[in-house]
């Protein structure tokens, strides 16, 4: 039995072509099994959060918009419009943070403040930088981005910083600027 070419190319092809579109089909389902949504398991406008520890307020944090993420693996909660918080230390004193974009990840306590953050203590002075970490367990910030440091001395220019919420303790890298010191050479 000899078949003709032609009838075999085209039974070659039909076969072909079932078994690649066949393919494809069960490609795209196993593609949406894998497939998880990343979206926020709630979200809400104009927040305003007070944070408590026996019966005082320790914070208060103000946003136009907060997406939670509380529900993946590794959850987080963004502020994609930014943040406006109030921080007080055991004696009410005030620590005021704002930032356009911020993300705290609740398993490790580190908060993500980016874009013109400004940090601004009651004693006046003032840190302002693009990014800033802070460590809420430690009441730590830190950065190893430019920054630019006011206060009663002068000010100072720096890239990289870290110091603790209520300026109390600074240690920072690389830094120029006029700075008035009360020790003698």
């Amino acid at each position: 039995m000899n078949l003709p070419k032609r009838y075999i190319i085209a039974v070659v092809t039909v076969f072909t072509v079932t078994l690649f579109f066949g393919c494809e089909s069960n490609f795209k389902e196993v593609q949406k099994i894998n497939f998880s949504e990343f979206v926020p398991g709630s979200d809400a406008d104009t927040v305003n959060i007070k944070y408590t520890d026996s019966g005082l307020i320790t914070g208060v944090l103000k946003s136009p918009k907060m997406l939670d993420y509380s529900n993946l693996d590794f959850p987080f909660t963004e502020f994609p419009k930014g943040i406006d918080v109030t921080l007080y230390d055991k004696k009410q004193k005030r620590t005021f943070i704002v930032s356009n974009y911020a993300v705290s990840y609740k398993p490790t306590g580190i908060i993500d403040l980016q874009g013109k953050v400004k940090i601004t203590s009651e004693t006046g002075q003032i840190l302002e930088t693009e990014q800033l970490f802070f460590d809420q367990k430690n009441e730590w910030f830190y950065t190893e981005r430019k920054f630019k440091l006011t206060d009663a001395k002068g000010i100072s220019y720096g890239q990289g910083i870290d110091f603790s919420k209520d300026f109390k303790v600074i240690n920072s890298q690389r830094v120029s600027g006029e700075i008035e010191s009360d020790e003698k050479i």
